[in-house]
């Protein structure tokens, strides 16, 4: 089995990771529609192309982990955020979750912080699984804070100390 090679984003990436993007959508872990087009860019002043970790398998694209600042507070910098992870559906089962995972805490390590928060939905077990089994706690709940599909979801906050 390849070893998942991580590496900083690229603006090249733009399309490619789009496209990622756009098929890994599934309502287990997205709260906004399924994309259409005109599709949106993967890059923007929200998640510019510089706050991405891409995952390689044998050369080719296999998933991308978006790693940032959880707030614009001076007070907050040490606090980053992952606000989005995907994994082409080819690729799972072959550890690339994981890299990602384990090169952002390095990452955020390099960049001083001292801490790592995402969200995930409550019904998301798979991810949920993972992030545990990496070493994030659950840190609170928000009951039903999402209505998806007719069923109210709970938004689950995940964090980890470096």
């Amino acid at each position: 089995m390849p070893t998942p090679h991580i590496r900083p984003a690229r603006l090249d990436d733009e399309e490619e990771l789009g496209r990622l993007d756009r098929t890994t959508w599934s309502p287990l872990h997205a709260v906004q529609p399924r994309p259409e087009p005109p599709y949106s860019p993967f890059f923007s002043e929200r998640d510019p192309w510089h706050e991405c970790l891409v995952a390689e398998l044998d050369g080719a694209v296999a998933g991308y982990l978006r790693l940032g600042v959880a707030t614009p507070l001076a007070c907050n910098a040490h606090v980053r955020m992952i606000r989005g992870l995907a994994v082409a559906e080819e690729a799972r089962g072959h550890g690339v979750a994981r890299a990602l995972l384990r090169a952002a805490g390095e990452e955020a390590r390099r960049q001083g912080a001292r801490r790592i928060t995402l969200r995930v939905l409550a019904h998301n077990a798979p991810a949920r699984r993972l992030y545990e089994s990496e070493g994030f706690v659950v840190e609170g709940i928000l009951p039903e804070e999402f209505l998806l599909d007719g069923k109210y979801v709970d938004d689950v906050l995940m964090g980890y100390s470096l």
